[in-house]
């Protein structure tokens, strides 16, 4: 296992987009290195706006950046409010990372997304598979804000020795989630539809495309985790991928999830509906490497998301 360099210990650490699954569980992560945690409401600081960022930035003053904050959501989200997610996250990352320069922070850890990898990437998707070919098109505009993140990142160490990183994380899940169906990803999808399936007696529940696509997904716990890992040990110009190394089945993640949640109904494919990528596997030998690997299964973590779920959810959006 690769030394610790950075040592959180003692450090003032800005975590952007706490009240986030990422930014929530990091903060949970954090309170055990003993570091001191600062955080941001949007109340407080609307980060999309440059000079806010760097007043804020200039006052707190802080050792190191955990970048978490980002407009986020699932196909739907993507497909219909592409502004948005092109411009709120480009300007998030932009401000962030400049004023992390300009007021001379030790170290900052920036969160990509799968989706920046080609559509069809080979499987598993390494680090070296970035910008080798066209992006899928229901995410694409997330997918080049968060690309333009990784590069301002790794332009930044190579113009101004910052020490700033990125880190690539897979499908994620977890306590935090949003269960919104207009804007959620798969799984907390599934379990809230599900969940209001059991509670109503329906027959069926109704879920997007073939359930062929293959994807991977990864508890939040785990990779808070990772990202303290490698903000204490990692310091080079290229993303690492985070991920569990193993993928499944829409239909298969479909079925545990039914499980977990009790609903003994049908699942029906809506097939006319989008699937998106057919696969996005991450190659995680890189981050083994280093000497880090998961621990939180999928029906352990499916277990621990629903628990969530029921005791902070209100009756979700249909």
């Amino acid at each position: 296992m690769l030394p610790v360099v950075f040592p959180l210990a003692g450090q003032r650490v800005y975590v952007a987009g706490h009240r986030g699954m990422v930014g929530g569980a990091l903060v949970r992560r954090l309170e055990q290195t003993g570091c001191t945690i600062l955080t941001s409401t949007h109340a407080e600081l609307d980060l999309t706006r440059q000079a806010e960022t760097e007043a804020w930035m200039a006052a707190k003053k802080p050792d190191a950046v955990f970048v978490a904050a980002a407009t986020v959501g699932g196909i739907l989200a993507n497909d219909t409010r592409p502004g948005e997610f092109l411009y709120d996250n480009m300007m998030i990352e932009a401000n962030l990372i400049e004023a992390a320069r300009r007021v001379g922070v030790k170290k900052l850890l920036f969160l990509g997304s799968s989706c920046i990898y080609p559509r069809l990437a080979p499987q598993p998707m390494t680090e070296e598979a970035l910008l080798t070919g066209a992006l899928e098109p229901t995410n694409q505009w997330y997918a080049i804000a968060k690309i333009a993140g990784l590069k301002l990142c790794a332009a930044y160490r190579r113009q101004y020795g910052c020490d700033f990183i990125s880190a690539q994380p897979t499908n994620l899940y977890g306590p935090g989630d949003t269960y919104d169906l207009q804007a959620s990803h798969v799984i907390p999808a599934l379990i809230a539809k599900m969940d209001r399936a059991k509670t109503t007696n329906a027959a069926e529940v109704e879920i997007w495309g073939t359930g062929t696509p293959k994807r991977e997904f990864l508890h939040v716990d785990d990779l808070a985790d990772a990202l303290v890992f490698l903000m204490e040990r990692y310091s080079e110009e290229s993303h690492v991928n985070v991920g569990w190394g193993e993928d499944l089945t829409i239909a298969e993640v479909a079925a545990t999830i039914a499980d977990v949640v009790g609903f003994k109904g049908a699942l029906r494919y809506a097939t006319e509906k989008p699937d998106g990528a057919p696969q996005k596997l991450l190659d995680t030998a890189k981050l083994q490497g280093l000497g880090w690997k998961p621990n939180i299964r999928l029906r352990q973590g499916l277990a621990d998301a629903y628990r969530w779920f029921k005791e902070n959810q209100a009756e979700p959006n249909t």
